[in-house]
């Protein structure tokens, strides 16, 4: 019998680390996360589901005659924010997953 009581601590554990990161996750979906290019001169804004919220391009950044220029700064900023919304993912929700056993 001594086995389930354990078993049954072990699932409020488990519930409760649930609800945790339940919370943990919607917090972060909540979170405002700002890329930047060079300069500054391309800054966007995304939520924690990785949702473009936002894009401000300075004057300056805008070349009729070099497109491309445009197109990489807007680029850079966007892989920006993703890169930085990733690491705040992973310090977040890394403390579920990584004490996992793999299979």
């Amino acid at each position: 019998m001594r086995g389930m009581g354990n078993m049954q601590g072990m699932m409020k554990q488990m519930q409760k680390m649930q609800k945790q990161m339940k919370k943990d996750q919607a917090a972060l979906e909540e979170r405002e996360f700002t890329g930047q290019a060079s300069d500054e001169m391309v800054t966007v804004k995304f939520n924690g589901k990785k949702e473009l919220q936002d894009i401000q391009i300075k004057p300056e950044a805008v070349d009729p005659d070099d497109i491309e220029m445009l197109q990489d700064l807007i680029i850079m900023a966007v892989n920006n924010a993703m890169e930085t919304i990733d690491q705040a993912t992973q310090q977040t929700m890394g403390k579920y997953t990584n004490n996992l056993p793999k299979f």
